[in-house]
């Protein structure tokens, strides 16, 4: 009976060890996998663009409210004191809006950045999961959060080839250093 548990407990042993070391780890810098897709750089282009509308019309509110400005600076002393009242408070309700304006162009613009994102992220993600599960990877670090205290670097093996491959993303050749 004794002999029975002792071998079963040896058996169990070597069957824990020899799974423990059959485990594959990986390693994989998310963002870098991201910002080499395709769809990177036009989701890049299309905000670049955004962001450009927006500074214009900033840009025009700010013009409108300085010839204001100035059109009330140089009438000054003409206006009555009714009419200068008026101007003022027409002046601070443009500025206001202004301000306004800017705060909430940069929060669509974040919203739009993260909706354009997202479907990026999760394409890379799929892709990342796919390789991981066709290679057997038990887990697979990303480097990218800069989250890990200590990684040996020879017992992790990057898959950013493979995703890459899988997303279709081909590495172009570094330029030539130009010779001196």
């Amino acid at each position: 009976m004794k002999k029975a548990i002792k071998l079963t407990l040896a058996v169990a042993l070597v069957m824990g060890s020899t799974t423990l070391f059959a485990q594959k780890f990986g390693r994989i810098n998310t963002q870098e996998i991201i910002m080499s897709m395709p769809e990177t750089k036009a989701m890049q282009t299309n905000m670049e663009t955004y962001a450009k509308e927006l500074q214009d019309n900033i840009e025009t509110m700010n013009v409108e409210f300085n010839n204001k400005l100035q059109d009330f600076q140089k009438n000054f002393n003409t206006l009555s004191d009714a009419l200068k009242e008026m101007k003022q408070k027409e002046l601070e309700d443009m500025r206001n809006r202004t301000q306004e304006f800017q705060e909430r162009a940069q929060q669509e613009y974040q919203k739009k950045q993260n909706e354009l994102l997202a479907p990026i992220i999760d394409k890379a993600k799929a892709a990342i999961d796919k390789v991981s599960a066709a290679n057997a990877y038990t887990v697979v670090f990303d480097t990218s959060t800069g989250s890990l205290a200590y990684f040996d670097e020879a017992t992790l093996t990057d898959i950013a080839p493979q995703v890459k491959k899988e997303l279709g993303i081909t590495d172009a050749p570094a330029a030539a250093a130009p010779a001196k």
